[in-house]
């Protein structure tokens, strides 16, 4: 069941995105920049702050009390990048064990509702299932921008999907 995320759910956002942002980036280990980048933003006053702010949006798919994924929707951030409009997909995560099960596309399917005509994100280069993933769903890579830890400079694609 796809719902708005409320109050009760931050920690389990926490957990959630803790657990898939290292699978995801700390593919060499944990560094300090990468440990220190996943403490500080995911924390469950990030998710009472987002759930309270009129300018996201943040689905869950939960199945009875136990969340599955979620994407958070940047409603104020349009592509600038490359000149585009559009709703900006900020972070969409479901746990590995239930990859392959349409939750995902479910998500964006949700989104796509009150995204208007265009979607968009930026995806780590090095995060080749993401980006097959946002490619079967439609997406065109636009661009590239950086992502900067500490000192580190990582590549991300920019993806934008147009609804006809």
């Amino acid at each position: 069941m796809i719902r708005d995320a409320v109050a009760a759910d931050c920690m389990n956002l926490t957990a959630l995105s803790i657990q898939v942002w290292l699978h995801t980036y700390a593919t060499e280990g944990v560094s300090d920049d990468l440990a220190r980048e996943v403490l500080t933003i995911f924390t469950p006053a990030y998710f009472q702050e987002v759930i309270a702010d009129t300018d996201y949006r943040l689905l869950v798919e939960v199945d009875g009390a136990n969340l599955l994924g979620y994407i958070l929707l940047d409603l104020d951030s349009p592509c600038e990048e490359q000149n585009y409009g559009g709703v900006e997909v900020d972070t969409l995560y479901v746990q590995e064990h239930f990859h392959g099960r349409g939750i995902g596309r479910a998500l964006l399917d949700h989104a796509m509702k009150h995204a208007g005509k265009l979607l968009w994100l930026k995806a780590w280069a090095g995060n080749t299932r993401a980006l097959a993933f946002y490619k079967a769903y439609g997406f065109t890579d636009i661009g590239m921008a950086w992502h900067v830890i500490d000192d580190q400079k990582y590549e991300n694609r920019i993806l934008a999907y147009q609804k006809s």
